[in-house]
């Protein structure tokens, strides 16, 4: 089958490799229709690593994916040849201490589609996942929907995680992809004020046509000076997304005493900092957020049922062949981008 392979910084080549099969009672063969490219996959693609997984060239990134069964190993139940599903990426045990608290995205022998030293990603032709990896999908979902389901799912979870939302003051900064998948769930849960800061006017844009509130690009003012006149009080809750020092500065001043600060982001150094003074003075509380857990159906029916439309996150599409330039467009940010999908004919 054919593959998209990182084979050194910014480098990517298709590649034959053998065709994925069927080892395991509970495998499910998948036929790969639709991938999303995802920041963590342009962290390995520009930098070669997200702290210690390193990529060992050559190696197929890629975890947000949709596709059709093609087989099944002979205990699987919930799938079936044929059927239309939506992936997991995660693959815990299910036996460790983490796994049996109901925290298997923590699991101790986890592995993660599309990391390196774990497990190959999506871009090829065909994948074999455990059943408990594959979600069927509504005949009116689209391939795009199932596969945004992943990302989705880390936002719905955030939410979760962090405050009762209905009637709050949200900040989320960073609108990119899981920006949006924060916003949605937030505006759909019923919140006061949703701010929302970005560099590119093209995303804070598409954030006020979602429910946004208020915007601001940081390159052209200063958000915490503008958010704080018309929420003197300061915010309930700030969601860091973009995995920048500056955001998480910016988050504290503008969250209210008792304010939880929520962090998503994936940074590309390996420190935070945090103003001791001004943590303390306002007991901010600081979440960390590691994936998701269980949030992936509830992010499929949410999308069923209408209650989150994510069509407007995808903004390019590119056939299999060109993955490098969908790569490439996500690394610099061009041309507005929010989501490139990438199609398997």
């Amino acid at each position: 089958m054919k593959a998209m392979m990182l084979t050194g910084i910014r480098q990517m080549e298709m590649k034959d490799i053998p065709e994925p099969m069927i080892a395991r009672d509970k495998d499910v063969k998948i036929k790969m229709k639709t991938i999303g490219v995802c920041g963590s996959d342009v962290h390995y693609y520009v930098s070669g690593k997200i702290g210690s997984q390193v990529v060992q060239y050559p190696f197929p990134v890629g975890h947000e994916g949709s596709g059709e069964v093609v087989e099944v190993g002979p205990a699987v139940t919930k799938v079936k040849p044929g059927d239309r599903i939506a992936i997991e990426p995660a693959m815990p045990c299910w036996e460790c201490d983490q796994c049996i608290a109901g925290r298997h995205h923590t699991c101790r022998k986890l592995t993660f589609l599309g990391c390196p030293g774990q497990a190959d990603g999506c871009l090829s032709e065909y994948i074999v996942m455990p059943e408990e990896s594959c979600f069927p999908i509504a005949e009116s979902m689209t391939y795009d929907e199932a596969a945004i389901s992943e990302p989705l799912a880390i936002g719905v979870y955030a939410v979760k995680k962090s405050i009762p939302i209905k009637n709050a003051k949200v900040g989320i900064l960073g609108f990119g992809p899981i920006g949006m998948s924060v916003l949605l769930p937030t505006v759909a849960q019923g919140a006061e004020k949703v701010y929302v800061t970005d560099k590119i006017d093209a995303r804070l844009a598409l954030a006020k046509e979602a429910g946004a509130y208020m915007t601001s690009n940081i390159d052209n003012e200063d958000p915490v000076k503008k958010f704080a006149k018309d929420a003197p009080e300061l915010l309930d809750v700030v969601f860091e997304c973009c995995g920048q020092q500056e955001a998480v500065d910016n988050a504290i001043d503008m969250l209210k005493p008792g304010g939880k600060l929520m962090i998503i982001g994936i940074p590309e150094f390996n420190r935070w900092s945090f103003s001791v003074d001004k943590m303390r003075h306002k007991e901010i509380c600081v979440q960390n957020v590691r994936r998701q857990v269980d949030c992936v159906q509830p992010s499929l029916d949410m999308m069923a049922d209408k209650t989150i439309e994510v069509d407007k996150m995808v903004t390019h599409r590119f056939d299999f062949n060109n993955t490098k330039e969908a790569f490439d467009l996500v690394t610099e940010y061009k041309d507005g981008v929010m989501k490139a999908m990438i199609d398997f004919k």
